[in-house]
């Protein structure tokens, strides 16, 4: 026996690793994608062929450890550990299997970073999320989650002037108006059938503030689940988007004068099969511990420049360390249950697709299974718009700098995340704050419209 992932013995084939072979072959798959989030939030990968996948889908593809020290702008950074030697292998999860619709011939797989010998590597962010649902579990506790993601759909064009492309939306619609479903109406309808083929329900779908700007949401799962559901969503959007000559963005504000596009976290909490945020013992303490790492869950959460261009006052993204029902100004929102069947359930609202969505729903794991070990009080719900009372309520960071300033402050957090991936993830963000330090707000939205 072996201990690496997806290995077989002699007369034991792994199902998993069968199942899939014959799949690829079924649906004539000619490429598949070994995907991961990096620590800049970049999804990048590499792809194996159809007649090396049953090799490779147990040894994985070998892989520089330095591109875990690389950021957005591709730029590698100097970290120890994460330079030109050293060897990891992508090895991808056989139960994420799933065909791209989006991309004839093609298939992919969610990955694990591993080392060499099988073993996790400390700087897998995939890795970082499965060990904090097992720190959950070992408490008794099981978190379901659902990004909520908007997205500015459109056409990227040159600029007249010189300056960088442009991205010129879809449509001037309203928000929820009926011209926005009617304009964006044949790629929205090729984009639920794709995720659907993935095996991600979709919950609803309206045109939001923004020109252009869509809203699509999809079902909540386990927390894994849920992180890996939403690189596929990103994945899917933009390739959707592609083959129709469109563009698509999630970034976080890729127009500087319009909307931005949140990925609002759902999260429930459940244990023995009951959902114990129906409980406001459990529920407040889950609330007390991030707000309590609030501050620092940002540099996860909102995990770019472009991120706090988004996270302000008065644009319902959250941006008071405050609580409240069905407050959308608030940072956690607890939300009504909607129907005989809804459940409680609370919102982050500071979260967007620019972070890197393993490490964002494992800080928070982290941060609100702190909340519940040492029952931190929430303080009493915010029933105003905290940003009508000035001075009142707690601000959360307005730079990714000052954000990474409280995750460095954070024993929580920085114990959680380890040695290596919080030196990587700081030197990565760090330098992507200096990066866009000085450069206009033309030079900044477009770098981040290209890559989310």
């Amino acid at each position: 026996m072996t201990d690496r992932p997806g290995a077989t013995t002699l007369h034991q084939p792994d199902p998993r690793v069968r199942r899939v072979l014959e799949r690829a072959e079924l649906e004539g798959a000619e490429l598949i994608r070994f995907l991961y989030a990096d620590h800049g939030g970049v999804i990048r990968g590499k792809a194996t062929s159809r007649s090396r996948l049953g090799e490779r889908i147990t040894s994985g593809i070998g892989h520089t450890v330095a591109m875990m020290a690389m950021n957005m702008l591709d730029q590698l950074q100097d970290v120890e550990h994460l330079g030109p030697v050293g060897e990891v292998r992508i090895v991808p999860d056989p139960s994420t299997y799933v065909a791209l619709p989006h991309a004839p011939g093609a298939a992919t797989m969610l990955s694990d970073l591993r080392l060499p010998d099988g073993s996790p590597w400390a700087a897998c962010p995939r890795t970082f999320l499965k060990d904090a649902v097992a720190a959950l579990g070992a408490e008794g506790y099981l978190l379901r989650a659902a990004f909520e993601p908007e997205f500015t759909l459109g056409r990227r064009l040159p600029d007249p002037t010189g300056g960088p492309d442009r991205l010129v939306p879809l449509d001037d619609s309203l928000c929820y108006a009926g011209t926005g479903f009617d304009t964006a109406h044949d790629y929205t309808i090729k984009l639920i059938r794709a995720l659907e083929t993935q095996g991600l329900r979709v919950e609803h779908c309206h045109p939001e503030l923004g020109p252009g700007q869509q809203e699509l949401s999809v079902h909540h799962a386990t927390a894994l689940r849920a992180a890996d559901n939403h690189v596929l969503y990103r994945e899917t959007v933009r390739g959707v988007a592609m083959r129709m000559a469109m563009w698509a963005s999630l970034a976080p504000k890729p127009l500087p004068e319009q909307a931005g596009n949140g990925a609002h976290l759902h999260l429930s909490l459940w244990r023995d099969g009951v959902n114990v945020f129906g409980d406001d013992g459990v529920r407040g303490w889950f609330i007390g511990g991030l707000l309590a790492h609030l501050p620092a869950l940002t540099a996860l959460t909102c995990g770019s420049v472009n991120s706090f261009r988004r996270l302000t006052p008065r644009v319902w993204a959250g941006a008071y360390a405050v609580h409240g029902h069905d407050n959308r100004e608030a940072a956690v929102r607890v939300c009504s249950p909607v129907g005989e069947l809804g459940e409680p359930n609370l919102e982050l609202k500071p979260s967007d697709s620019s972070a890197n969505p393993y490490l964002s729903l494992g800080a928070v794991i982290h941060a609100g299974l702190d909340g519940i070990r040492r029952r931190l009080d929430p303080g009493e719900p915010v029933g105003v718009d905290p940003g009508t009372v000035p001075g009142r309520y707690p601000r959360l960071p307005t730079s990714l700098d000052e954000a990474l300033d409280a995750l460095e402050a954070d024993e929580t957090l920085m114990e959680a995340l380890g040695p290596l991936r919080r030196d990587a993830y700081l030197a990565v963000k760090r330098s992507e704050a200096a990066a866009f330090a000085g450069r206009d707000a033309a030079y900044e939205c477009f770098q981040h419209l290209r890559v989310f």
